[in-house]
């Protein structure tokens, strides 16, 4: 296996087990916070979204869609507090924002050459992830994290657990 193969198979495992955990949630069901203070599914989405979208612009070759007019604001810091959640989108529209931007990065990854995924990052991310491969990782590793916390709203609603 090589580099390149294992950041896909991250990507493309992480990208299923986000899948998996909202397969079986309604919309209502995606703004129900496991606790005050958390944030809640639509949020955690579009978050990740967002974030992949912007981190991604470092990605040699890589071309993303432009999110919709709006996206970051709705799901950035200031608007994760937001009782009661206005104005998220509905789980298709997640979804569909998710693979597309996953997609974006899978196919700027099969242009990587290795010399590639040792490129340095720009800040702030460099701090987090010095190189390009360091923040393809990092890419999948910030969905799994997130999905951690779906995980706990699927407890709080009695959904069954997955894995």
């Amino acid at each position: 296996m090589t580099a390149k193969d294992a950041i896909k198979t991250a990507l493309t495992s992480t990208q299923f087990l986000m899948t998996k955990y909202i397969e079986d949630l309604s919309d209502a069901d995606l703004l129900i916070r496991p606790d005050p203070a958390a944030n809640h599914t639509a949020w955690q989405l579009g978050h990740l979204i967002s974030s992949e979208h912007s981190m991604g612009r470092q990605f040699p070759g890589a071309s993303y869609p432009p999110l919709p007019a709006g996206w970051d604001d709705q799901h950035g810091k200031n608007a994760a507090s937001m009782n009661p959640p206005k104005g998220f989108k509905t789980k298709a529209e997640y979804l569909a924002q998710f693979n597309q931007v996953r997609g974006a990065t899978l196919a700027a990854l099969a242009k990587m050459s290795d010399a590639d995924l040792d490129k340095p990052t720009t800040a702030p991310m460099s701090q987090f992830a010095p190189t390009i491969g360091a923040l393809l990782i990092l890419t999948s590793n910030h969905t799994l994290m997130h999905g951690g916390q779906c995980t706990v709203v699927r407890r709080k609603l009695g959904k069954p657990v997955l894995f």
